[in-house]
């Protein structure tokens, strides 16, 4: 089917924008990291049952080793870590604002890339990454200012692009090492069972870092929020099941680069939700920024 691979990352960027509203409001609702644990373990038990729909085994058994391994570091990094700073960053700055920072983890993947797997990018996509880090300045310095009705426009504190920037290394190194672990000589592995590996490991890490932390009250306390739990779980059929799923299997059909380019058009679509269901004012500087940030990515990716 002619732009099959177009479709799925629309697809993609549309979950991801829509999940994002429900895990904020659940965020700030219960606190960040106990809807990470209840929207993974939702995510989990999906996983686990359309897995054992189509295989019969409720987790891919047949997955190589080195697919384990990266895979299980990619679930660390970027479902554990990142997913835990950009929670934290929802509740300090917004979506918008959150995810404007996220968007950055494109070139960032392109520089680890670069780094450590000897990619070689032009001269023109060094400069898509200097034009997307002027878009994101552009709208994460913009001072709140009072609006007619009692509005502000929502600014950026030093905390929350401090976790944004969390998220976007978090989500930048997963993708990489998700990338790596999809590989193999007979092409690349199912993404919905690659992402189920992810979820496994970064599960783990949440029961070891509440046991450490003795905060499984918190938890406890979360779960008793009908209302968190309902939108944690609206969000994790939405994110982590189909979204993040998705996400990966757009690598079957683009390259890297034009995958990456669909998937960071999240933070422009994020605007009609600022504006009409958070009621924020949007500036024509942020449009601008977002824009400009894009078109930066845009660069890097295509050329």
């Amino acid at each position: 089917m002619p732009l099959t691979g177009e479709l799925i990352a629309l697809t993609t960027v549309l979950c991801w924008t829509v999940s994002v509203q429900f895990f904020e409001a659940a965020s700030i609702r219960v606190g960040a990291v106990p809807v990470n644990i209840i929207r993974i373990f939702t995510a989990l038990v999906l996983f686990s049952a359309w897995l054992f729909i189509r295989t019969g085994h409720p987790v891919p058994l047949d997955f190589p080793a080195h697919a384990w391994i990266y895979l299980s570091l990619s679930g660390m990094i970027g479902f554990f870590l990142g997913d835990i700073f950009l929670f934290k960053a929802l509740v300090e700055l917004g979506p918008r604002l959150s995810l404007l920072i996220f968007s950055l983890s494109a070139p960032t993947a392109a520089v680890v890339g670069w780094v450590f797997l000897a990619e070689i990018y032009t001269p023109v996509q060094w400069i898509g990454m200097l034009i997307t880090l002027s878009g994101v300045c552009l709208v994460i310095l913009e001072k709140p200012s009072a609006l007619p009705g009692g509005r502000t426009r929502r600014s950026a504190s030093l905390k929350g692009v401090i976790f944004g920037i969390g998220a976007m290394l978090g989500q930048a190194l997963g993708y990489v090492l998700s990338k790596v672990g999809m590989q193999t000589d007979q092409g690349f592995l199912d993404a919905f069972a690659a992402t189920q590996i992810r979820a496994i490991a970064a599960f783990a890490c949440f029961i070891l870092f509440f046991t450490l932390t003795g905060k499984w009250g918190r938890v406890m306390t979360a779960v008793r929020d009908k209302k968190a739990v309902g939108l944690t779980a609206t969000g994790a059929v939405i994110g982590p099941f189909i979204g993040v799923s998705l996400s990966l299997l757009t690598l079957h059909y683009l390259t890297t680069g034009v995958a990456s380019t669909f998937l960071s058009l999240t933070p422009v679509c994020i605007i009609p939700f600022s504006i009409f269901i958070h009621k924020e004012s949007v500036s024509i500087r942020a449009v601008a920024g977002a824009v400009i940030a894009v078109g930066g990515i845009w660069l890097l990716m295509v050329f």
